[in-house]
């Protein structure tokens, strides 16, 4: 019979784990990697002195491209506020009682949510004017200004029908249980069905800012200055085949690096939907 002092202990989980996986898991992920090879690199550059020329353009015309990738956020930021707005008043019209006023959203949905957004903002740069006058002062309407119109147009299209859906999504048995204790509509609404509703529409609407971050390279159609509009006149001022293969790398890393947490977070936020 065998003693039990010579039995072998069974493994303690953690202890397996950590035997198969004896680095933390921030340390075996690849983005961070990469980032020390690339950084590697670099410092093999600098400390040889063999930088190719393309990177030390690249260099110089970095914090360039970087003021140019905050004016697309700002624009992104501004359509996606102002679309938002708009499309919680257009998703609460759509759901009134008044048929004319639910078929009048319906077509402001379905027409903006079917155009393409560089028609919408070649709409908006054009077909608005340049400057307003206001009694006796003239103010300028930048090309920026008309870009985030033409941006916040789908955006509220879209967040209206996100938002006609979450509500939608409720089941009528919870209106009918809160009216039973005596809860008012508004009431219900605050408190009952807007938490919800906000959990539904959260990973969709991240969806769309990132789309909408990534339609703000349009921008530089109609003259605004952001950063496709700064790779290009870096590109024709360097004037050399390696750079401008380089730049355009760059600014899709820039936007790369910008949308991709957004789509991660997203994807975190519907799991974590799925679980509840």
């Amino acid at each position: 019979m065998a003693n039990d002092a010579t039995l072998p202990l069974p493994a303690h989980p953690a202890s397996a784990a950590s035997i198969r996986r004896p680095w933390p898991g921030v340390l075996r992920s690849p983005w961070l990697l990469a980032a020390l090879a690339g950084l590697a690199v670099v410092l093999g550059w600098q400390a040889t002195g063999t930088t190719p020329v393309a990177f030390r353009h690249l260099w110089q015309w970095l914090p360039t491209l970087l003021r140019g990738m905050w004016v697309n956020i700002e624009i992104s930021l501004l359509a996606v506020a102002l679309g938002t707005a708009v499309g919680l008043v257009v998703g609460a019209l759509s759901l009134s009682p008044a048929a004319a006023v639910r078929m009048g959203m319906r077509w402001y949905v379905q027409i903006f949510r079917n155009a393409p957004i560089l028609v919408l903002i070649y709409f908006t740069t054009y077909v608005f004017p340049f400057e307003v006058r206001l009694a006796s002062w003239t103010f300028p309407f930048p090309d920026g200004v008309k870009v985030v119109l033409g941006l916040a147009l789908p955006t509220s299209a879209n967040v209206a029908e996100i938002f006609r859906g979450a509500i939608q999504s409720i089941p009528s048995t919870q209106w009918e249980a809160a009216q039973s204790l005596a809860f008012r509509r508004a009431q219900i609404f605050r408190l009952i069905v807007l938490p919800q509703c906000l959990r539904r529409m959260l990973p969709p609407w991240m969806n769309l800012y990132a789309s909408i971050t990534m339609s703000t390279s349009l921008a530089s159609l109609v003259g605004v200055h952001d950063v496709v509009d700064t790779a290009q006149i870096a590109s024709n001022t360097v004037a050399r085949t390696d750079f401008t293969i380089l730049v355009y790398f760059t600014l899709l890393a820039l936007f790369f690096a910008y949308c991709y947490p957004i789509a991660r977070a997203t994807r975190a936020l519907e799991k974590r939907h799925e679980r509840h």
